[in-house]
C-alpha cells in the first residue's frame, strides 16, 4: 500500500469515440464510463451477447504479435495497450470501457484522443485508498530470444525509460523517458504507433492491417521502395502517390518527436504493465521492449504483488493502548464470551478494520476439536473475522449497541496455515465497496506468526433489534 493515502479516481460522466481497429479496419464505437472503486480497467463487448467483460489482466493475455490482445472465455479484445496507457498516464484507477467490435479505434496510433476524451470528461476522487505497489527491490524479466530486458527499481514516484535498437540505419538507437507520471499527456501520449516497410509488405500481403493509413502509422523506409511495392502503398492506403521523406519516413506524416519510435515504446509499456492490476512506485528500465516481454513482466509482477498483498501483516506497537479494549467491545458488539473471539481493536478507520485475538490453551473450543493436536476451527476464524468488520459498520451507526450483524454471504474462503494455542490472530479487514443500507462487503485477511492463515469475502447487514423483533 502507498504510504501516502491517495483516493482511487474514476471519471466524471460517459465519453464516446468512434474510429477503425487498425487489424480489423472495423468501425468501432469506444465509451469511456465512470466504474465504482476498486474495479480497475475493464472492457465491455456490447456487440456480444450476454455482454461479456474482460478485465485488463495480465493473465488474459493470449497473443502479443501485433499489439497485446486479451482473451476471456473466447471473447477477445485486442490492441488494449493504447487505451490503458491513457488511463494509466491520466491517472484514473476505475473505467469500464465499452465496445462494439473486438479492436479499439486506433485513431491516430497514439494516445492523444483517448486522452483529450478523458479530460473532457473528467476526473472525480473516489472514496477508498489507491493501492500502490512499492519497489523495494530490484525484479527484472529477460527474454533470452529476443534479448529484450525489463527491470524495476525502487524510486519515489512511477518512471519510465525505454532504450531501442533496430539495428537499421533509418532507425537506430533511441531513448526516451518519463520523470513524471503527469508528463505523460504532454510528452508522450501523441508519440504514434509505427512500422517498418518490409513488416508492411508483408502484413499486406496477408491482409493484417485493414484499418492502417498513413496518417496512423509512422512507416520507416528500411530497405529499397520498388515501383511494385509503391503500387500496392498506394492501393492500400487509398493515396495517389507516395514518397519517401529525406528522414527515411513515407510522407504524409511529420514527426511529433525525433525519438517518436522511442516514445510509443514508452506508450506501450505503460499500457502493458497497468495488466499487472496495481499501481506501481518505482522506475522502470526496458531495453528493446516489445509486447511480449511487456507482459510477460506484468504478469511476474502481478505476482509478486499477490504474494506480498497476502504477507502484509499489519504492523502495530504491543505496548501502546488499544484503540477498543475488550470492555469497550462488548460495549459495541452483542457477543459474549465464550463466543467473543475479538480481545482489542488496534485501528479503525471508514475502510478498514484491524483487531487481534490472543489464542490460548483455555478456549472452550479446543476441548472438543482435536484435543490431542489443538486446532482452531477455521470456521471460528472467519467468525473472529466477521465480528472484526462488525465494528467497522457498527461504527457508521450512532447507537451501535441496538443493532445485531448479520452474515449475507461468505466467498473466496481459503485456509493457509494452521492456528495453534499459542498464537496470537491479528485481522484485518478492508472495505471493498462502500458500505449502503447496513450492508458491509469487506476483503477479510487473519495472520499468525507473521502469515496468512486464513482470507475470504464476507457480507454483512446490520439490523436494528427492534426492526428484529418486529419482523
Amino acid at each position: 500500500m502507498s504510504e501516502q493515502a491517495v483516493k482511487q479516481r474514476t471519471i466524471a460522466k460517459d465519453i464516446t469515440l468512434k474510429g477503425v481497429g487498425l487489424h480489423t479496419g472495423q468501425e468501432v464505437t469506444m465509451t469511456f464510463k465512470p466504474a465504482a472503486v476498486n474495479h480497475g480497467y475493464a472492457f465491455k463487448r456490447i456487440d456480444l451477447e450476454g455482454h461479456p467483460v474482460i478485465e485488463a489482466d495480465a493473465n488474459y493475455v493470449v497473443n502479443t504479435q501485433r499489439g497485446t490482445n486479451l482473451e476471456k472465455m473466447g471473447v477477445k479484445i485486442q490492441t488494449s495497450e493504447h487505451v490503458l496507457a491513457a488511463l494509466v498516464g491520466m491517472d484514473v484507477d476505475n473505467v469500464l470501457i465499452e465496445l462494439d467490435a473486438s479492436e479499439p479505434p486506433i485513431m491516430d496510433g497514439s494516445s492523444k484522443y483517448f486522452v483529450e476524451a478523458i479530460e473532457e470528461a473528467g476526473t472525480v476522487e473516489q472514496e477508498a485508498i489507491r493501492e500502490e505497489f512499492v519497489v523495494t527491490d530490484v525484479i527484472s524479466y529477460v527474454d533470452e530470444e529476443s534479448g529484450s530486458e525489463i527491470t524495476v527499481i525502487p524510486a519515489d514516484e512511477y518512471q519510465v525509460t525505454t532504450m531501442v535498437d533496430f539495428g537499421t540505419k533509418v532507425l537506430g538507437t533511441q531513448n526516451a523517458t518519463m520523470k513524471h507520471l503527469s508528463d505523460f499527456r504532454t510528452e508522450i501520449a501523441d508519440s504514434r504507433t509505427f512500422s517498418f516497410l518490409h513488416e508492411l509488405e508483408t502484413l499486406l500481403e496477408h491482409g493484417l492491417i485493414k484499418g492502417g493509413d498513413l496518417n496512423n502509422a509512422i512507416v520507416y523506409v528500411d530497405k529499397e521502395l520498388s515501383n511494385e511495392t509503391m503500387e500496392k502503398l498506394k492501393v492500400a492506403f487509398k493515396k495517389d502517390s507516395i514518397a519517401v521523406k529525406p528522414n527515411g519516413i513515407l510522407d504524409n506524416l511529420t514527426l511529433h518527436h525525433p525519438n517518436e519510435a522511442a516514445r510509443h515504446k514508452l506508450l506501450d509499456v505503460i499500457g502493458d504493465l497497468a495488466l499487472a492490476g496495481t499501481r506501481i512506485r518505482g522506475k522502470v528500465i526496458a531495453n528493446k521492449p516489445g509486447h511480449y516481454v511487456n507482459t510477460q513482466f506484468a504478469k511476474k509482477l502481478a505476482k509478486i504483488i499477490k504474494i506480498e498483498k497476502r504477507n502484509n501483516v499489519p504492523k502495530f506497537d504491543l505496548n501502546k493502548p488499544p484503540l477498543m479494549d475488550v470492555t469497550q467491545i462488548m460495549n459495541m458488539l452483542p457477543h459474549r464470551p465464550p463466543f467473543l473471539l475479538v480481545d482489542k481493536i488496534l485501528e479503525l478507520s471508514d475502510t478498514h478494520v484491524v483487531g487481534m485475538k490472543n489464542v490460548t490453551m483455555n478456549e472452550p473450543f479446543f476441548v472438543g476439536h482435536f484435543p490431542g493436536a489443538p486446532v482452531m476451527p477455521g470456521v471460528l476464524q472467519v467468525e473472529a473475522m466477521a465480528q472484526t468488520g462488525g465494528i467497522l459498520v457498527l461504527n457508521t451507526v450512532p447507537d451501535p449497541e441496538n443493532y445485531l450483524t448479520y452474515f449475507m454471504k461468505i466467498d473466496n474462503v481459503k485456509f493457509k496455515q494452521q492456528v495453534h494455542p499459542g498464537d496470537t490472530l491479528v485481522f484485518k479487514m478492508e472495505l471493498l465497496t462502500p458500505i449502503r443500507r447496513g450492508i458491509c462487503h469487506m476483503q477479510a485477511y487473519a495472520y499468525a506468526n507473521g502469515k496468512l492463515a486464513t482470507e475470504a469475502e464476507l457480507m454483512a447487514q446490520i439490523v436494528k433489534v427492534k426492526d428484529k423483533e418486529q419482523s
